[in-house]
């Protein structure tokens, strides 16, 4: 069912290649702040769990069920959310306590899963693979809650993401993820733009 094939020159899988594509539609609805992303974000991530535990890469593997979970309140932020008394959540920008929250939140993040994934599995990159898991949370965090550094966060761990997966020889999910970078330059854009309107 899952046999590998070649797509593009490069070995994959039907599982990997699905979710390929799922991910792009998430993203592009996400740069366009359409809701439905999350929808598409609940069901690449559940795709692409399975893809990531038969590499062992078991942070992002578990990272997977957090997204969902986590696509399941941003639905709900998007379309129910307030901000600021009471309104509609519109797109902001980080102010210098939320950057410093968030920075520490991802270092402690690092930490623990690191720690975790080097004492508990088998995976031959706790560090990399913590270090990403982290970041990729706290991306979906602020993606979340709208604000556009969510972008900054997904420019930076994509770029090393591209690196991991060429290691763990998932080519096809390397090149998402270097297509990832391009499109979060996109979204950085589009929502910098936003922020200045106060645009939902």
């Amino acid at each position: 069912m899952n046999d590998p094939l070649t797509f593009l020159g490069f070995p994959t899988t039907p599982l990997e290649l699905i979710s390929f594509v799922l991910s792009i539609v998430t993203v592009l609805l996400n740069i366009r702040r359409i809701h439905w992303a999350w929808l598409f974000a609940i069901v690449s991530s559940a795709t692409y769990g399975v893809v990531f535990f038969e590499a062992r890469l078991y942070g992002d593997a578990g990272l997977q069920a957090v997204f969902i979970a986590a696509a399941v309140w941003g639905w709900y932020e998007w379309l129910r959310g307030t901000g600021e008394d009471d309104k509609p959540l519109v797109v902001t920008r980080l102010d210098a306590k939320g950057w410093i929250w968030s920075l520490a939140g991802w270092g402690l993040g690092f930490y623990i899963l690191s720690w975790f994934l080097h004492a508990y599995t088998d995976t031959d990159v706790p560090h990399m693979d913590g270090f990403l898991t982290a970041g990729s949370l706290l991306g979906t965090l602020l993606a979340a809650r709208k604000k556009v550094e969510n972008w900054h966060v997904w420019i930076v761990v994509d770029i090393l993401y591209v690196g991991l997966y060429v290691y763990k020889d998932l080519h096809l999910t390397a090149i998402l993820y270097a297509v990832f970078v391009g499109m979060a330059a996109l979204g950085l854009r589009a929502w910098a733009r936003a922020a200045r309107e106060g645009a939902r």
